[in-house]
């Protein structure tokens, strides 16, 4: 009888965005909601929950209504939290409910943004059984409009970077402490240079530094999932210097080696991650960053897929 009761009384409830017209008659290219808390699962490295915060906006054409209706929008959201993966076509039926919840605002489009940490376990370069967690910043854009389904998908990677010109100038200084040290000889044994280098070899070392590489690819519509460790391994395979979790000195010794054997400026890793990801992946974009050791400012570059039909 209560819950009779109540009901009856929420029915009666004003509802001022239906019953008043807006005072100014214009429309409204997005409207909704952001950094909405919910727990989605992805397919990734086996299926897990992750904790996204979600932005979602519908359109609002219809100059006279007042507002839209936030409470459907957070309710189909809310619906993400099942035991099914999120996939692109998951997203285009969410879109679509979106849309078709606010027929009485006239909504045509619809977009959605999940931003989330991918967890994912690592393995030490050479040490065998050692492995730790590393966490990859993710960003899903989905958007509806007119019928017209778009997704894509922006992973952001951390790696390390040592400078090619840096590490001429070290060579350099160390080739001329070597000079300096044996110039008065006509003969030393590969002992004698083997004992300075282990003394002198870091006389001068290369600034290396912390870099990331933000790059978004576009997602086929009927693709069966989203490929975020496909995409995140083409780029560590690309620069070949990923930053590592967990490392004993072999490990560290063994990074030392890939960094010194892939030096890079900031251009040559958005080339590589480019030429890496095209052709595996649809329309790549690059954002890359290098964290400047030797500068109060960072190096940066972009690329575009210019191989594309339809940039």
């Amino acid at each position: 009888m209560i819950e009779h009761e109540l009901d009856s009384v929420l029915t009666d409830l004003p509802d001022v965005s239906i019953t008043e017209r807006s005072p100014d008659l214009s429309a409204l290219q997005w409207v909704g909601m952001q950094g909405m808390d919910l727990p989605i699962r992805i397919a990734a490295a086996g299926c897990r929950e992750v904790h996204a915060r979600a932005d979602v906006q519908v359109d609002l054409p219809a100059a006279h209504v007042k507002g839209i209706h936030m409470s459907r929008l957070y309710r189909l959201m809310d619906g993400l939290d099942a035991a099914e993966a999120v996939t692109p076509a998951l997203l285009r039926q969410v879109l679509q409910a979106m849309v078709d919840s606010h027929q009485d605002c006239e909504t045509t489009s619809a977009r959605l943004r999940l931003s989330f940490d991918l967890l994912v376990r690592r393995p030490a370069l050479v040490s065998a059984g050692l492995a730790g967690w590393k966490a990859y910043p993710i960003e899903l854009r989905a958007t509806l409009q007119q019928g017209r389904y778009r997704l894509e998908a922006q992973a952001t990677i951390a790696y390390s970077s040592t400078c090619p010109c840096s590490a001429a100038l070290s060579r350099q200084l160390v080739e001329q402490a070597f000079l300096d040290a044996f110039s008065d000889r006509d003969a030393i044994t590969p002992a004698t240079v083997a004992d300075w280098l282990r003394q002198h070899a870091t006389l001068a070392t290369p600034h290396s530094q912390r870099s990331e590489a933000r790059v978004t690819v576009m997602l086929a519509p009927q693709a069966p999932t989203l490929g975020l460790i496909a995409l995140i391994d083409g780029v560590e395979h690309a620069v070949a210097t990923p930053v590592q979790t967990a490392v004993k000195r072999a490990d560290e010794q063994a990074f030392a080696a890939l960094n010194g054997q892939n030096l890079m400026f900031v251009e040559d890793a958005a080339r590589r991650i480019q030429t890496g990801l095209r052709g595996r992946f649809h329309r790549p974009r690059v954002h890359v960053r290098h964290l400047e050791s030797l500068h109060p400012h960072d190096a940066v570059a972009w690329t575009n897929d210019l191989s594309s039909k339809n940039r």
